[in-house]
């Protein structure tokens, strides 16, 4: 099965080979996936990261042949580089680089290099900070539907960076997060970095949120925000009640 590594910022993960159907997730720079169907000028993928599928356009195929099959580095904040044309690319966090050179300032993806800017260091890939210290670098981040990275993110894929920054891999979805991890009973036994899922009047997990502190969720939720949560849900101050009723509390580290 053929298998890439996406160049690409990001690329739209839509659920049919149309720009019309919605964007489900989104492919980031340096994540791998698997091509596994074709029609015209659409193909249909299967990430590696959190194997999930989707269709994506084939004007979007900026990407190398996975041949080595290394590991990549996940950033923990944004980097500028330049392809080998000497364009600019900005990579968000969520990102991903392989066999960075930081005497030299240069990473790879497969046979490409880019040259990346003069503070590049160990520091963009690895962190020292809690969960929700590395949550708090995207408050105000605006929400968007299908969103992975901090210009534009979701409830879930906000969840999921946080954690892919620090090495752990969780589902993409808020439904499938939440069969994830050890279940905690109370609200008063969370402890920062659980999570905090919510469901709808039909019974059904839509929504996803991170404990900052104790009476604190972070949560994207039109854009990266705090709220107070109690054991009924998510309480606004702007609206004076509750936005999302708590379903289940899950520890995943």
């Amino acid at each position: 099965m053929e298998r890439y590594i996406c160049e690409n910022v990001f690329v739209p993960l839509r659920s049919g080979p149309s720009h019309k159907s919605e964007m489900l997730s989104q492919v980031l720079f340096g994540e791998k996936y698997n091509i596994i169907e074709k029609s015209g000028c659409w193909i249909k993928i299967r990430t590696l990261f959190d194997n999930y599928t989707g269709w994506i356009d084939t004007d979007h195929l900026q990407h190398t042949a996975d041949e080595e099959h290394s590991e990549g580095s996940v950033l923990n904040k944004s980097l500028l580089c330049c392809r080998n044309d000497q364009t600019r690319l900005v990579l968000e966090a969520g990102c991903e680089i392989y066999n960075p050179d930081f005497e030299n300032k240069v990473f790879m993806i497969g046979k490409n290099r880019y040259t990346t800017c003069n503070d590049f260091s160990s520091s963009y890939i690895s962190t020292t900070d809690s969960l929700t210290d590395t949550a708090m670098k995207f408050i105000n981040s605006p929400y968007i539907w299908g969103g992975r990275i901090p210009s534009g993110i979701d409830c879930s894929g906000f969840c999921q960076l946080v954690y892919k920054i620090h090495g752990i891999a969780i589902p993409r979805d808020s439904g499938v997060q939440a069969e994830a991890g050890k279940n905690i009973s109370f609200i008063n036994e969370t402890e920062p970095g659980d999570l905090v899922f919510f469901d709808n009047e039909r019974g059904r997990i839509t929504h996803v949120g991170m404990i900052l502190s104790q009476g604190l969720v972070i949560h994207s939720s039109g854009r990266v925000r705090i709220d107070s949560i109690d054991h009924q849900g998510i309480f606004k101050q702007e609206i004076g009640g509750y936005s999302h009723k708590l379903r289940t509390i899950k520890r995943i580290v």
